[in-house]
């Protein structure tokens, strides 16, 4: 294909892909009507691209790992309801991806009831089904409407962090689809070389909270030998040292991540969620350090490091770092990357070859 012609092409694509943009976010469709545009401005997208040649990739989300993700998350759901009800339970255990649960008292299941459904409410995602097991015991467990929607989000989620990374990656002109109910395409137009791409999320992002040392300035720890057990990481952007101690929580109990900004300043931040693991953990990691400065680091580079002023008990967090919208859009999903409960698996890879000549 002459490049004036792919080049000609090229700049077609991005300027339907950026007036789609601005035209679906400036009209109120409803959802159907939203969805079936979208689709079809892709498809059309999609197929441009494809007859310039080029990397096709699909990835497929891991739907086990994302049930024994949601079948956790519910579990601590409920045990947070019991503990704070203050209802007497036995037998509170995940099986077959559903929990289960033995409470004696009728009030007592009612109310666990009760307190589940006025979540699913606010969160249709969140709705179950409740199986009375006889003797107590009662089962619970997603609608398959809450487990289409989970999925659903999951793709959205992993869409969303494909499409930062590329980014990041300095890889700009880029389909990134979803293909069916489980799976993601990927298409690089030009690109010839598939396998620089999927080396990108080869590689899991590592996300990790962990507390400063302050038992040694960090640039006389960098030059010499730093206690044990400690390591000497440096700043996202500063590039300054920071003494840290071996990570105290992960990536792994982050439930969401995303952009924002704070409610005074308007400055960009990333913020955050744990699951119900992840913030039992750190409200006791916080409260035993108040004074102390923590970091915040992916892929060993300390994104921020505030210092602990009061136990943190509500489950998430803000992250900023004088960044910009994109950075913090970056950070955030970065965070996303460590934490995604379906992991990509890679299902096709292949180059595509530019379309013959009329």
């Amino acid at each position: 294909m002459p490049t004036h012609l792919r080049n000609c092409i090229t700049r077609l694509i991005v300027a339907l892909a950026m007036a789609s943009t601005i035209a679906l976010s400036g009209v109120a469709f409803a959802d159907s009507q939203f969805d079936k545009m979208r689709v079809k401005v892709a498809a059309f997208i999609a197929d441009k691209m494809e007859k310039l040649g080029g990397s096709r990739i699909v990835y497929k989300v891991d739907t086990d790992a994302l049930r024994e993700a949601v079948a956790t998350d519910l579990r601590d759901d409920v045990y947070k309801i019991l503990r704070e009800g203050r209802i007497a339970f036995s037998g509170l255990a995940i099986r077959d991806g559903s929990v289960e649960v033995k409470i004696a008292d009728a009030k007592g299941r009612e109310q666990l009831t009760r307190k589940l459904a006025a979540a699913a409410e606010e969160l249709p995602a969140h709705a179950l089904t409740v199986t009375d097991g006889g003797d107590g015991l009662i089962r619970l467990a997603p609608t398959d409407a809450a487990s289409a929607a989970r999925l659903r989000d999951l793709v959205e989620d992993s869409t969303a962090m494909i499409e930062q990374r590329l980014k990041d990656a300095g890889v700009t002109l880029a389909s990134v689809q979803p293909e069916g109910a489980d799976r993601i395409r990927i298409f690089l137009p030009g690109a010839m070389e598939p396998e620089r791409i999927t080396a990108i999320f080869a590689r899991k992002v590592k996300v990790s909270f962990r507390l400063i040392d302050l038992s040694m300035p960090a640039e006389q720890a960098r030059s010499s030998t730093p206690p044990a057990g400690t390591e000497v990481l440096l700043g996202f952007k500063d590039k300054r040292p920071y003494l840290v101690k071996a990570s105290a929580l992960d990536g792994d109990d982050i439930s969401y991540a995303g952009p924002g900004f704070t409610s005074d300043t308007k400055e960009p931040i990333a913020s955050f969620r744990f699951n119900g693991r992840g913030t039992r953990r750190f409200a006791h990691i916080t409260a035993e350090n108040v004074g102390t400065p923590f970091a915040i680091a992916l892929d060993d580079k300390v994104i921020s490091a505030p210092v602990i002023r009061e136990p943190i008990t509500g489950g998430s967090g803000q992250i900023s770092g004088n960044f910009t919208l994109e950075e913090a859009n970056s950070v955030a999903m970065l965070l996303r990357a460590g934490s995604l409960p379906g992991r990509l698996g890679l299902v096709e890879l292949q180059v595509v070859q530019p379309a013959a000549k009329p």
